[in-house]
């Protein structure tokens, strides 16, 4: 089964059918909120509000661990990370959708790992390459379907938030090689991994990062929302085409 992690507005897919909502309680605590299944004819699907369904989560305040288990406790499988960022190249540009490949981690004090405690052995996983190369290929194979461009491919700096970053911070990110900055990815993806889950993000650039093009003087965050609105609607496209496809795989 596939899970979708991003806002409550998802479940705003053209063809779906709530089936239920489930509150779990997991050993790390409360997730953001109660899990909610759907299907879209034969294949079903989770959603989960990473911030809550009031949006009242700050990026730091996120339980990711309790999120993580939750979703892995209902036989998820894949799990596919709808996430807003900061465009620092400039091919990526508001409004346009990413499928990073690499991911840097700039976060502190996030509890990122399951391994550990007395009980818990030391355990490492290979983090090469943090996203599912079958999955990206199947989410880029249902923007396909749907009719959209995607970008394929590039490095997502997870920044710690909740305010966003100066100018010097994103040109710092640059030289290390990001191509877009956000505040959810990590630990996620790390998390996703140790359970043994598929993960893939679809990053939608809402704004230019500090100091670039329409944000050199500043970051408008009218303008971040009017673009959020509008590209959600894309996402939500993809993700039912994803849906659609790739439910059963």
């Amino acid at each position: 089964m596939i899970a979708i992690i991003g806002g409550s507005g998802l479940t705003g897919l053209v063809n779906l059918e709530i089936t239920k909502r489930q509150i779990v309680r997991t050993p790390y605590g409360e997730p953001s909120g109660p899990l909610t299944f759907g299907r879209i004819g034969a294949s079903e699907v989770v959603f989960l509000a990473r911030h809550g369904y009031g949006h009242t989560l700050a990026p730091h305040e996120i339980n990711y661990r309790a999120n993580l288990w939750a979703l892995h406790a209902q036989a998820v499988t894949k799990v596919i990370s709808i996430c807003t960022v900061g465009g620092i190249a400039p091919a990526l540009s508001a409004g346009t959708i990413a499928i990073p490949d690499q991911v840097i981690d700039y976060t502190w004090g996030r509890p990122s790992t399951f391994f550990e405690g007395a009980e818990q052995p030391v355990t490492h996983i290979d983090f090469t390459y943090p996203y599912s190369e079958e999955l990206r290929t199947m989410v880029k194979d249902a923007a396909r379907a749907a009719g959209l461009p995607v970008t394929d491919g590039g490095t997502y700096a997870a920044a710690q938030g909740p305010r966003l970053e100066t100018k010097a911070e994103i040109d710092r990110y640059e030289r290390d090689g990001a191509t877009m900055v956000g505040m959810t990815g990590m630990p996620e993806a790390a998390l996703a991994r140790e359970l043994g889950l598929s993960y893939a993000a679809l990053a939608v650039v809402v704004n230019p990062a500090a100091g670039r093009g329409a944000s050199a003087r500043g970051v408008s965050l009218e303008d971040i929302g009017r673009v959020m609105e509008e590209s959600m609607a894309k996402v939500r496209m993809i993700v039912a085409k994803l849906v659609e496809r790739h439910g059963g795989a």
